[in-house]
């Protein structure tokens, strides 16, 4: 049996999840414990599409990037712990609850998402996350919400 895997660099991530730029919101996911919790990282540039309107002067990352963000971080977690890896995983927000916005998140800033599971289990469609976004240590939001994982698409 290999050696459960403890990090996702991007071309892992790929693998596991679909999402491709514009919309691949997470570069490398660290101090993965099984389907339990993970950290992700998204180092934020001014290259990305969003802060060509949002805002102009001011770029700030929109606060549901940062939780889409979240939900990409949790989505390679359970997909790199089932061994998902080239099987077309789908991931479907269900609902999104307790979110706070508390520091904005800007070009330069590398952004920590430390996500936990809530509820979930090997073979099962509907998972529930918590997560906190921090930026040098600092919190910049805070989300729980729940998803579908659609394990069997690559079958």
């Amino acid at each position: 049996m290999s050696e459960p895997l403890k990090t996702a660099d991007i071309h892992l991530i790929q693998r596991l999840i679909p999402h491709r730029y514009p919309f691949l919101l997470v570069d490398k996911v660290i101090d993965i414990d099984g389907y339990q919790s993970a950290t992700g990282i998204k180092n934020v540039s001014m290259n990305e599409p969003h802060f060509q309107g949002h805002f102009p002067g001011k770029p700030i990352m929109p606060g549901v990037t940062i939780v889409e963000a979240m939900a990409q971080t949790s989505a390679v977690m359970v997909g790199a712990a089932l061994g998902m890896e080239d099987k077309n995983m789908l991931v479907y927000f269900m609902s999104i609850d307790k979110c706070k916005f508390r520091r904005m998140v800007v070009p330069g800033d590398v952004l920590e998402m430390r996500v936990s599971t809530l509820r979930g289990k090997p073979g099962g469609k509907v998972w529930r996350f918590g997560g906190v976004a921090t930026v040098e240590g600092e919190m910049a939001t805070e989300v729980e919400f729940t998803a579908m994982m659609d394990l069997n698409t690559g079958a």
